[in-house]
């Protein structure tokens, strides 16, 4: 069993290899009004990921942990983990990140990072989750956002959403509508897990809403009668 609760500052990490569009849709979140997360650092492992220069242009620290750069997957691993501590996150956030992450990730943060996945999972799970599903014909897809664990796309699942599939969808038509809908999703998923608590039993994961306090009704109560 998982039970972990995150923290108040709703402090995101966000890692992203390529053009940003995921992270770009936190960023928007973040700047909405009441929105109980805030994406305070991005981690890439390619120095000319788009990515980052959505995050600079934000105003969001960056890092760069290329592969290239350490003699073998261990010191990596290790970099990744490093990179991110510094930003003291309360969620990590796969942002498009294409890489699989190690154990020492995976044990860091269990319980405390998710990532999206352009599919109904568990059906097809890697990196062609929408041509597979086009491959077998299926006429409803989606996306899913689910914890991170030590397999690819296998973590148990937090929210998932439909997708039809047209008639004369191919690859990339299909693909950004399901791209349209896993933004608003994760953006929704990033503000319960940081708002509340993530609790594992099993496969079957539940975030969980934070109790509030005895002080917080009074208030709540008082400014309701005012």
């Amino acid at each position: 069993m998982i039970d972990a609760p995150t923290l108040d500052g709703g402090r995101v990490v966000a890692l992203a290899s390529g053009a940003g569009t995921t992270l770009a849709a936190l960023l928007a979140a973040h700047d909405q009004p009441g929105y109980p997360a805030r994406v305070v650092g991005v981690v890439s492992d390619r120095p000319g990921a788009a990515a980052l220069d959505r995050a600079r242009e934000a105003g969001v620290a960056t890092a760069v942990v290329a592969p290239a750069d350490f003699p073998d997957r261990a010191a990596w691993d290790a970099a990744v983990v490093a990179a991110i501590d510094v930003f003291t996150p309360d969620l990590v956030v796969l942002a498009g990140f294409m890489r699989l992450l190690g154990t020492p990730f995976v044990e860091r943060y269990a319980g405390r990072a998710i990532n999206t996945h352009p599919s109904l999972l568990p059906a097809f799970p890697g990196a062609h989750g929408v041509r597979d599903a086009l491959t077998h014909g299926v006429k409803v897809t989606g996306c899913t956002v689910h914890l991170v664990d030590a397999g690819l796309d296998t973590g148990p699942i937090l929210a998932q959403a439909a997708v039809p599939v047209a008639d004369d969808d191919d690859e990339t038509s299909l693909h950004e509508r399901i791209k349209q809908v896993e933004r608003d999703l994760l953006a929704d998923t990033v503000a319960r897990v940081v708002a509340g608590r993530v609790s594992v039993e099993g496969r079957r994961a539940t975030v969980v809403a934070r109790p509030v306090a005895d002080g917080a009704r009074a208030e709540g109560r008082q400014a309701t009668s005012g």
